[in-house]
């Protein structure tokens, strides 16, 4: 009869071993015990990048990239971008299940009344430069944040836990806000906690001169549907950052703090903006055939950026919503000019053996950053806007590793590659280079 085992043959000893598999996993801590020797340390998995590790058991999002699926808690991320708002689903990825009608509006409550920063905030914010980037600003501040709230050290009262969650996904659009505000060189605009939760952020953006500011409700929903697409994409880089960081049982500011820090980097978070970069660098539609040309030959920089995925291998689920969200928006911001290459580009990538052979498609960055442009955003915003939604699926995927029993510190293994064992040679025996 079959068997949930793995049979492993060392021809170095010849010994045979026997490992279970579990959810289509061998614990590799299960090699040690294949060894050559009593001095032997055993054998390790070496994986550069995780590419086949798992780190974790989640029941927070899943992602089969074959077949293009993306569901937060069993729920398909097409039906949750169409018909849910984002604090809906954000309560969904924190509590397992859709809130009822009484649920999400206890939520909305809580979130919207934590929205404001203590003045001491303010404060340290205005000592950055003039011309700081919004989102080293952000890193910072959120890291901050922990010395405002001490109690948020009790990371194993549940209270707590869900107290220092609340916060920080209600204060993320304020601080973010006050960011932008200060690069721009204007002043802060407190929350309004008559707003949603997307038209606050808005109107703390946007506002100028007035005491209102009526957010288009075209707008505030595409922002609101962006946000819900970025709110959790399973264990990416800043999403393994923060579950890193936060294994030392550290506060979640400063763990959520480091999953911005590795959100701010151009492979992840500026991402979108290298697709407007290549939109630009093209210039016009008449030149998508000799840029395509390029990118096959592989000869100088040109890469087609915004297509292809670590985990899709097919039509990212989260760009057909984003097309269609794009075309609303447009309509009422007037198109982007380089919507016309977009389109262009994407048609003949798609009908390119070339590109459908290496199941290069259009993937969630491609169309995010010609929308943010369109509704006025700088680029230096993008992995800001990319941050405030993806707050929550960093504090879901960090309560699960807090309370996850088989989780310990984060430790991983080297393959050592230096000098052997060698002794010291004074100064004055060291020969010359």
């Amino acid at each position: 009869m079959a068997k949930d085992t793995l049979t492993i043959t060392d021809n170095r000893t010849g010994k045979t071993y026997e490992v279970p598999v579990e959810n289509g996993c061998i614990r590799t801590n299960a090699l040690r015990q294949i060894k050559t020797g009593d001095d032997d340390f055993g054998l390790m998995g070496y994986d550069p990048a995780f590419l086949n590790t798992a780190n974790c058991k989640s029941a927070i999002t899943f992602i089969d990239g074959d077949k293009g699926i993306l569901e937060y808690r069993g729920y398909p991320i097409e039906q949750l971008a169409e018909k849910s708002s984002f604090l809906e689903v954000a309560y969904l990825l924190l509590n397992g299940e859709l809130p009822t009608t009484k649920e999400l509006e206890q939520f909305n409550h809580l979130v919207t009344h934590h929205t404001y920063v203590h003045e001491n905030v303010k404060s340290f914010m205005d000592g950055f430069r003039y011309d700081a980037h919004p989102m080293s600003m952000l890193g910072s501040t959120v890291a901050a944040l922990s010395s405002f709230y001490p109690d948020a050290k009790n990371i194993k009262d549940p209270l707590s836990r869900r107290i220092q969650i609340t916060r920080l996904i209600a204060k993320m659009p304020t601080i973010a806000a006050f960011s932008y505000r200060h690069t721009m060189g204007l002043p802060y605009i407190y929350p309004d906690n008559d707003l949603s939760y997307v038209a606050n952020f808005l109107a703390m953006i946007k506002r100028i001169g007035t005491s209102t500011y009526k957010v288009h409700p075209v707008l505030e929903r595409a922002l609101d549907i962006l946000f819900i697409l970025h709110a959790d994409h399973e264990q990416n880089c800043s999403t393994t950052s923060v579950r890193t960081v936060g294994s030392s049982e550290v506060d979640p500011y400063s763990a959520v703090s480091a999953g911005i820090g590795a959100l701010y980097g151009p492979l992840h978070g500026g991402a979108n903006e290298a697709v407007l970069r290549m939109l630009r660098d093209i210039g016009h539609i008449s030149k998508i055939p000799e840029f395509i040309k390029s990118v096959k030959s592989g000869e100088g920089e040109k890469k087609l950026m915004g297509f292809g995925h670590r985990v899709y291998k097919s039509y990212d689920p989260r760009a057909k919503v984003i097309k269609r969200v794009a075309d609303e928006v447009f309509e009422v911001t007037g198109k982007n000019p380089l919507l016309e290459i977009a389109v262009e580009l994407e048609r003949i990538a798609l009908e390119d053996e070339y590109f459908v052979k290496r199941k290069l498609y259009p993937n969630v960055d491609f169309y995010s950053g010609l929308i943010y442009e369109a509704m006025g955003f700088q680029v230096e915003m993008f992995p800001v806007l990319f941050a405030i939604p993806r707050t929550v699926g960093w504090c879901a995927q960090w309560e699960e590793m807090v309370t996850d029993n088989e989780q310990k510190i984060a430790r991983p293994r080297q393959v050592y590659t230096g000098q052997k064992r060698r002794d010291y040679v004074p100064m004055d025996k060291r020969a010359a280079k």
